[in-house]
């Protein structure tokens, strides 16, 4: 007997031709436009952003005469002496490890603060909890110059002006709203199911939360801890404003005192090799992280 094979119907579209399966929709002359206009301003932006980059990098290997005799050219001699004068004359070492105790602290104490209110914010239904979310969401629009006179004052009055558990103390209370909120969904899209099965299987609240859900929001927690780390990092006023001790300075505080102090004088070589101190640490936080903060942006935010 022989078999014949029968294949079901192509869908037709409306005007009755037949599609060929696989086949992508054709671009459009739009569609081309379009991205051929945003890979020109991409490409522009990038170059705007690179190639200052690039001349400061150059320009941290000369001599002042060097840069200003022929501030596009390479350096006459690759040497690392710059370096070494913005780390031990200038105190940029110092600055370099003051930034990193604050920041480290401050990033591991908010990172898990931050988690743990935004977990119970999301998980939780209790009376005020609505409440409280939105307290902190009005944290973010309120402009942190507003504060600095109050803000003054209450560290004095608890004896930590000029200190660094200080400073810790202020980053914490700065990024704790906006690792809330960005935490938040995360959490709240977790399924349930999920919390049910640990539950179930004997789990309490605390283990739940420490090897169940808080796992399951990796993605987000490092997408905020990059963002954290950046705000951190390049913090300005909150240490002029709360700092005036030069021991505990960091790195942003290092880099006016440098600028300002030098008058006429100013050794560029040895400033700008101090920029590329203060800059490649968040370089490398963002090359290493870049694809897992650009993925997890999504699925914080899918329904």
């Amino acid at each position: 007997m022989t078999v014949v094979e029968m294949s079901a119907p192509e869908a037709q579209t409306p005007s009755g031709d037949v599609p060929v399966r696989g086949d992508a929709a054709p671009a459009t002359g739009g569609d081309r436009a379009v991205a051929t206009v945003s890979h020109v301003v991409l490409t522009l932006w990038s170059v705007i952003v690179i190639l200052p980059l690039l001349w400061v990098l150059l320009s941290s290997f000369k001599t002042s005469r060097e840069i200003f005799e022929s501030p596009f050219s390479l350096p006459a001699n690759w040497n690392f002496d710059n370096y070494r004068t913005a780390w031990t004359e200038e105190s940029f070492g110092n600055y370099f490890l003051n930034t990193v105790i604050v920041v480290g602290c401050a990033l591991v104490i908010v990172m898990t603060l931050g988690s743990m209110c935004a977990y119970v914010l999301a998980r939780f239904d209790f009376p005020g909890n609505r409440a409280i979310y939105y307290m902190m969401l009005t944290c973010l629009t309120f402009p942190v110059f507003l504060a600095i006179v109050p803000l003054f004052k209450q560290m004095k009055s608890f004896h930590l002006l000029n200190t660094l558990p200080g400073l810790i103390t202020v980053y914490v209370a700065f990024a704790l709203p906006f690792t809330v909120f960005f935490l938040y969904p995360f959490f709240r899209r977790l399924p349930d199911e999920i919390a049910e099965a640990a539950a179930v299987d004997g789990a309490g609240e605390w283990r739940t939360y420490f090897q169940v859900m808080l796992p399951m929001a990796r993605p987000g927690l490092a997408s905020v801890a990059i963002f954290n780390f950046l705000g951190l990092w390049n913090q300005f006023l909150l240490p002029v404003a709360l700092n005036s001790s030069q021991d505990n300075y960091v790195l942003s505080q290092g880099m006016a005192r440098f600028a300002s102090s030098a008058g006429y004088s100013v050794d560029f070589g040895s400033l700008f090799a101090a920029v590329m101190i203060t800059v490649v640490p968040v370089l490398v936080m963002y090359v290493v992280f870049q694809r897992q903060l650009s993925g997890s942006v999504s699925q914080g935010t899918m329904k």
